[in-house]
């Protein structure tokens, strides 16, 4: 299968290069670029026996740059194999770069991803168009279809934008195909709107799924729209909000529940935040072949992302994936059972915390790490826990009993950007119980709610030294904690996967003392 210029030059710079990433900069068990940058999570899907995530990917230095597509693939969501770039801005209907997208497998037996193919404008004075373009494939090589754009610039509705048109998020339902596209309406607001084909390459626009009408920021991006137990589930990431609304200001991601009507728009009945941590955007989902419904979204903040990035070859990661479940019409979230095969060394502590309290045992920057309070004892009013900490740095999760609110702070957990170093949001106890699950993983923290009802992440930039783990109450309260070390293969248990040839796929360890890259060379067909 060939190849074009662009494409050949990023699977080359990968090659070259994913081996020169300091160990320090990967996480153990969160998906990250093999180089460069990434961002939103694209084509998460199953296909030939595997997970595939795509996403947006910068792969010549960790800045975001002209929109590739990168690519990686699992067994199990947690050990993730490195695959060759799949999509590079080759063509002049996509020479603005291949924004975000979604994948599918077709009925022949071949996978199909449709992105947001964006054209630059030109020196006629030819405006900026964003249209939605697919390429076809085996799982490795990807080729454009000669009839792209499919849907173009003119399939919008009247009034609608053509250069805020983007992120198709593509499914089949009753034997059709459908696709939710985000566009700026002439309010200069956010909606999602839907499409419909019987064979990915005539579609039709059928109508708006939902709309912001200017009350939920401004642009969204990167919809879902899928069933969940009993309610249908729509996922927008609004930009701009102001935070008038009783969310965040800037850029988040939420859940609107309610019922999809007739004509397959949504009857909105709640619109919810799907994370509360200052780092989450763009989450996607798949459904995966055993029922769940799997998401996972990009652990980082456009406010942030150009401030740490700085000396590093790689920058951006995703969040663990999750899978969500529909409880009383709110959707919980919870790291993938997958992760539990990876735990060991079980540390149990039960007893009481009084002051600070710190277990010589209990430490680490790859820890899955689960607090249960009593909070029936009235006695105390503040309970925290310290992770990541030294004596310079630390990363605290504090919890109010009396107004039920919990703190995240990561104002000494090396991030500069002091307005996103502190959220406050509320959660409620439980049976007379407080329950979190922390997952740490080096240069990030994801948290876990009364079994997933609440979710909050965050990156921290802390030295690696800073292993401590700590608790505190400011009176006596009953605590059980209960921790586990996560062992993967070092770093970021993933593999450099160099053939592409269908399953089965060779790996080479991403250690530079096991590789020797000229071993490499030539063997990505050309």
């Amino acid at each position: 299968m060939s190849e074009s210029r662009l494409l050949r030059k990023a699977r080359d710079y990968e090659e070259e290069n994913a081996l020169k990433v300091p160990e320090s900069e990967r996480p153990l068990y969160h998906v990250t670029g093999p180089v460069g940058w990434i961002n939103d999570p694209n084509g998460f899907s199953e296909y030939g026996g595997y997970h595939h995530l795509f996403f947006q990917y910068h792969p010549y230095s960790a800045k975001w740059g002209p929109m590739h597509w990168g690519h990686v693939r699992s067994r199990d969501f947690i050990t993730w194999e490195y695959l060759p770039a799949a999509l590079a801005p080759d063509e002049e209907y996509d020479n603005g770069g291949c924004f975000s997208g979604s994948a599918i497998s077709l009925p022949d037996g071949k996978h199909l991803l449709m992105y947001t193919s964006v054209r630059k404008p030109d020196e006629a004075g030819a405006p900026e168009y964003q249209q939605q373009s697919i390429a076809v494939g085996d799982g490795i090589d990807y080729v454009k279809s000669p009839v792209n754009p499919v849907i173009d610039s003119t399939m919008v509705p009247y009034g609608c934008s053509t250069s805020d048109f983007r992120d198709p998020k593509i499914f089949m339902e009753n034997g059709r195909y459908y696709a939710v596209i985000c566009n700026r309406t002439a309010d200069g607001s956010g909606s999602v709107l839907l499409y419909e084909s019987t064979d990915c390459l005539s579609w039709k626009y059928l109508t708006v799924v939902d709309r912001s009408d200017n009350k939920f920021g401004k642009m969204w991006e990167c919809p879902d729209y899928f069933p969940l137990g009993d309610k249908q589930v729509l996922m927008v990431s609004p930009e701009n909000m102001t935070g008038e609304e009783g969310f965040y200001a800037g850029s988040i991601s939420v859940f609107i529940i309610g019922n999809k009507r007739a004509d397959l728009s949504l009857e909105r009945e709640s619109i919810s935040l799907i994370d509360y941590g200052p780092d989450f955007y763009a989450p996607q989902t798949m459904h995966a072949s055993d029922g769940r419904r799997i998401m996972i979204g990009w652990m980082q903040n456009w406010s942030t992302a150009d401030g740490v990035s700085f000396g590093r070859m790689i920058f951006g990661q995703m969040t663990i994936p999750r899978e969500l479940e529909m409880r009383n019409g709110r959707v919980f979230q919870t790291p993938v059972r997958e992760l539990d095969n990876y735990r060991s060394g079980k540390i149990i502590r039960s007893g009481c915390i009084c002051g600070k309290t710190c277990f010589e045992d209990i430490r680490g920057r790859a820890v899955d790490l689960s607090v249960t309070i009593d909070t029936d004892n009235e006695a105390f009013d503040l309970f925290g826990i310290e992770v990541a900490k030294s004596s310079d740095h630390t990363t605290m999760i504090s919890y109010e009993r009396k107004c039920g609110r919990v703190i995240i702070d990561r104002s000494k957990s090396g991030c500069c950007a002091d307005p996103l170093n502190i959220r406050e949001f509320e959660v409620t106890p439980k049976d007379g119980r407080f329950k979190v699950r922390l997952l740490l993983d080096k240069n990030s923290v994801e948290l876990f709610f009364n079994d997933g009802e609440v979710a909050a992440s965050m990156c921290i930039y802390t030295p690696q030294e800073a292993d401590g783990i700590c608790f505190y109450a400011d009176k006596p309260v009953r605590a059980e904690i209960e921790k586990y070390t996560l062992e993967l293969r070092s770093p970021a248990a993933m593999t450099l996967a160099v053939e592409t040839g269908n399953p089965p796929l060779r790996g080479t360890s991403l250690s530079p003392s096991t590789v020797n890259l000229d071993d490499l060379a030539g063997e990505v067909v050309g």
